[in-house]
């Protein structure tokens, strides 16, 4: 019992340092504070009806109207049956937010680095640096909250592959499924599918390695036991895995129908992503250097500029008042620093200067397969970032590569480097400090890591005169600047951008001196182990958090209560919210790019990274050419627009259609595009047009509508709608709701029937004479199912899981015995 208390003790107190940490350095959590996330914002616009009609009815809506016209809400939050995965979740990360990720980051490369044998106080350090480098508290900053969810459990899936190939088939086993499951339950299918580029490159150097020590059979059955483990957690994640793929292929993820662009020239690729879109955010290959070089392009879009600058100084100098001048330094020049490649970003994915140097020494002191996938995982990470800076490699990945066309801001494929680079660090730091490997090796390591990180660093600052300093956006500012009769303050900005370099330069320099010289130092048997660490843990925290705390820290954060009411009502939707009938809002400020007015009203716009297709195009193809019928259709009563003085204000739509109406004709056409094209002159009051290639079994017709008809919504909540109508003849109902194909049931009096597409993307269904009751009920079946196969699942596995515990019990009793 005593031996088994000295194995855990050590553990115990990592966790509770590992606590301790997440909570200071999110310390206002303390005080009941939460941080200010810009896209956890738009979320909590995106998601507000769907929140508020589960608090007020208890019930689960798997629609909403409050965003891009209506759509799923499988992205904005929503609970499927029998989600055990997401129970788990929650146990594991019991710290407030954002504290929580942190708190994964560290638990999980921690476990990694124990299967990995490296002693748990090397592992607490590499867990620290793991946890706080920059890109990975940054998105914490900004709100990629699914993204660091997905990244905090990637060290445990791999913890899990290692132990199978490591012939611990069980543990290994357990690992992995409970982990995947884990990892695709954080839904950010983006991190996921990098991850999966990282587990086949070491797939293929230990199917190298298999095949030269002949041991083939035992890789193949290691293989087929990870197989097995994947497959039980993607079951366990069945609902949003299935509900997920079905939107997809909706969403401006799938491919698209038109084969046109709306200039009317063809469409090369229809099958995903646009190539622009997607290569949008690229890494410039100099760029790359900020991995070592924190500000070496100026660091992220808001940096810290003070008094001190040459900026300031430069507009005092002109007559600018100083109180004028510091809040244009500090508001404005502010975010003109960064001068990379990208359009803009919120930090550099800076590294460490520290950890590169011992990722250097892993380079040249670890042997065998474990090095190559990192180095290997690094590399390709880091070509594959560059986007249409290497456009060969990514034209070839967009066009060939499995799902590689589904994700835009390729630049977060880095998360391999972020992993990959401490893993081998402490590999390199554990081999320097092993009293097995030669001491002349290690002199060589040093005399290596050396000449890199201090020869780069060295060569930057000799070369730094020679840079340009200019960004795309620059010549917008020097016109403004010309207007203001400071024409002069571009070359000064570029100053202060050189001036952040320069600083981080030396800063850099003397941080790897520094852990240069306490490693060489302990090769002359100067400093213990011990104490060596302590040192070279100093310095990786003062490194990473020194940076981490310019773009997250305690003034990122708010009260709660503001954070849950991040959308002040206006004046403007409190005139909207006096009508108290059905319509939709479009706000020409935000378009389809802002959820703030989402949170009061249902919104024609949205925020999300998987938009409707067909919402998508009909803005781009009609409402971009001012076509204002697509808002009459979709049944916009209010326009959000300034007025001469640039304030906003509600103008009334008085043309809308309303929630539905009796159209006289239904026009056919052959394909999507010429639906499209149609929407440029149809009247939609009257006529509705259909896609015969889709709707086979739909014939065009005309329809008698008198002065009586009328269809009108006595009902509403998210996933119900019914409607009254009265009509003497047979008729053809047009619905202001966006048509999805899957879930909607729809029924007259209680009777079962098919409604289809109409203008491109709304709901349309034939109308007996008579008064009827219709009804619209989002019931999703793969829903349903997926929940089945989610339960299934999660009782296999957990049978599987208490049998290995009862198996890893008996062989230590036995052991004992």
């Amino acid at each position: 019992m005593t031996d088994q208390l000295k194995k855990i003790l050590p553990h115990s107190v990592v966790f509770l340092i590992f606590i301790l940490t997440s909570l200071i350095y999110f310390s206002p959590v303390l005080q009941g504070k939460q941080i200010f996330q810009s896209d956890i914002v738009q979320y909590i616009g995106m998601a507000k009806e769907r929140n508020d009609f589960k608090e007020k009815t208890g019930e689960e809506s798997y629609w909403t109207n409050s965003a891009f016209g209506g759509m799923p809400t499988y992205q904005l939050g929503a609970n499927y049956p029998h989600d055990y995965v997401k129970k788990l979740d929650k146990l594991i990360r019991f710290l407030p937010r954002p504290a929580d990720y942190l708190f994964l980051y560290f638990v999980g490369f921690y476990v990694l680095l124990l299967v990995l044998k490296v002693d748990w106080k090397l592992a607490l350090l590499g867990s620290l640096a793991f946890g706080f480098s920059t890109y990975l508290i940054i998105i914490l900053g900004v709100g990629h909250n699914a993204k660091a969810h997905a990244i905090g459990y990637f060290a445990f899936v791999l913890a899990g592959i290692l132990l199978v190939f490591k012939r611990k088939y069980i543990s290994g086993f357990l690992l992995t499924a409970f982990a995947m499951a884990l990892e695709i339950s954080a839904n950010h299918f983006q991190m996921t599918y990098y991850l999966m580029f990282l587990v086949l490159i070491i797939g293929v150097s230990y199917l190298i390695m298999a095949y030269k020590e002949k041991w083939l059979p035992r890789f193949f059955k290691s293989v087929g036991i990870l197989l097995v483990a994947v497959l039980l957690a993607v079951a366990t994640n069945a609902p949003n895995l299935l509900a997920t793929q079905q939107y997809a292929q909706w969403s401006t993820r799938g491919p698209s129908e038109l084969t046109i662009n709306p200039d009317g020239s063809p469409k090369l690729d229809t099958s995903g992503l646009d190539k622009e879109y997607i290569t949008q955010y690229s890494y410039g290959l100099f760029e790359s250097f900020n991995l070592l070089v924190p500000r070496l392009v100026g660091g992220g879009n808001d940096e810290a500029l003070s008094t001190d600058s040459k900026t300031y100084d430069f507009l005092v100098s002109q007559g600018v008042a100083p109180l004028q001048a510091k809040d244009f330094v500090e508001n404005q020049a502010a975010h003109m620093m960064y001068w990379g490649d990208q359009p803009g970003v919120a930090a550099p994915a800076y590294l460490g200067a520290v950890i590169l140097l011992l990722f250097v020494l892993g380079i040249v002191l670890i042997k065998g397969p474990i090095k190559w996938w990192l180095v290997a995982g690094c590399i390709v990470s880091l070509l594959l970032s560059w986007g249409h800076n290497f456009s060969g490699l990514t034209n070839f990945m967009i066009d060939y590569f499995p799902l590689y066309n589904k994700f835009r801001a390729i630049t977060s494929i880095q998360v391999i480097i972020e992993l990959c680079v401490p893993i081998l660090a402490v590999l390199g730091l554990k081999a320097f400090l092993s009293k097995d490997v030669d001491q002349k090796q290690k002199i060589k390591a040093l005399k290596w890591g050396a000449i890199v990180c201090l020869g780069i660093i060295s060569a930057i600052f000799l070369l730094k005169g020679t840079f340009d300093y200019a960004h795309v956006n620059d010549a917008y500012y020097r016109q403004q600047f010309d207007q203001m009769g400071l024409s002069q303050l571009m070359g000064k900005i570029k100053e202060d951008r050189m001036g952040l370099l320069t600083s981080d330069l030396i800063r850099n320099f003397i941080l790897i001196a520094g852990t240069i010289a306490a490693l060489w130092l302990f090769t002359k048997d100067k400093l213990k182990t011990n104490l060596l660490l302590v040192v070279v843990g100093g310095l990786i925290l003062i490194d990473l958090v020194g940076v981490d705390r310019q773009y997250v820290n305690q003034k990122d954060f708010v009260s709660a209560r503001y954070l849950n009411q991040p959308f002040p009502q206006t004046q403007v939707d409190e005139q909207i919210l006096q009508d108290k009938g059905h319509y939709r809002v479009y706000n020409s400020q935000e378009g389809l790019n802002g959820a703030s007015t989402s949170f009061y009203h249902k919104s024609l716009g949205g925020y999300h990274a998987a938009k409707p297709k067909r919402l998508s195009d009909l803005v781009e193809y009609q409402l971009a050419k001012n076509n204002v019928g697509i808002l009459n259709m979709l049944n916009v009563k209010y326009i959000i627009r300034p007025d001469d003085q640039g304030q906003l204000y509600p103008a009334t739509n008085p043309y809308a259609n309303g929630p539905a109406w009796f159209v006289q004709e239904l026009r056919a056409v052959d394909n999507p595009d010429k639906e499209m094209s149609a929407l440029d002159s149809i009247d939609t009051k009257t006529t509705a047009v259909f896609d015969q290639s889709a709707f086979e079994d739909v014939l065009p017709a005309r329809f008698n509508v008198d002065s009586s008809a009328q269809i009108t919504l006595k009902y509403y909540s998210p996933n119900v709608l019914l409607y009254e109508s009265s009509n003497t003849n047979n008729g053809l109902a047009v619905f202001s709701e966006m048509h999805y194909p899957f879930g909607w049931k729809v029924t007259i009096d209680g009777e079962e029937v098919e409604h289809f597409r109409v203008d491109y993307a709304l709901r349309a269904l034939r109308v007996p004479s008579g008064e009827h009751e219709i009804k619209f009920e989002f019931e999703p079946q793969v829903v349903k199912t997926g929940g089945a196969i989610s339960l299934s699942s999660t009782i296999i596995l957990s049978i599987l899981l208490l049998g290995g515990i009862y198996y890893k019990a008996k062989k230590g009793s036995n052991k004992d015995n």
